[in-house]
């Protein structure tokens, strides 16, 4: 029997109304399993919990453009930094993690992170998706 936890790990928020987000956040959670169901890692759709992270200055529309994650100690994980630490909890990808978010490629990753979710967001809107 798998042991809940109190707080989750990382918790992401994602956006359900972008196909190609749904798809992946629901394949790297397939990969998690266990993880999901210990509670050390918590998925939520930000569509349905929009000022959930009002907190942090982040708006619905910041979310949807970007993956967003709040750790144990409270911190805001956005964009890359948010895939790397899905991939560091994720068995077997922990070299992913290791490659994109090392010192000498966390910049690039970053940017390359940056530039796709603009233009996912501009597809997304002009499909009237929000």
């Amino acid at each position: 029997m798998l042991k809940q936890t109190s707080k989750p790990e990382l918790t992401v928020w994602y956006n359900t109304r972008c196909p190609v987000c749904d798809a992946g956040v629901s394949w790297q959670k397939r990969r998690l399993v266990e993880a999901v169901k210990a509670g050390r890692i918590e998925f939520r759709d930000i569509n349905l919990e929009p000022a959930a992270l009002g907190r942090f200055g982040a708006s619905l529309e910041d979310i949807r453009r970007r993956l967003h994650a709040t750790d144990t100690t409270g911190r805001l994980l956005v964009g890359a930094d948010v895939a790397i630490a899905i991939w560091r909890a994720t068995p077997g990808e922990g070299w992913l993690a290791a490659l994109f978010g090392s010192p000498m490629a966390l910049p690039l990753t970053r940017f390359a992170y940056d530039r796709f979710a603009d233009l996912l967001y501009a597809w997304n809107r002009r499909k009237g998706r929000w």
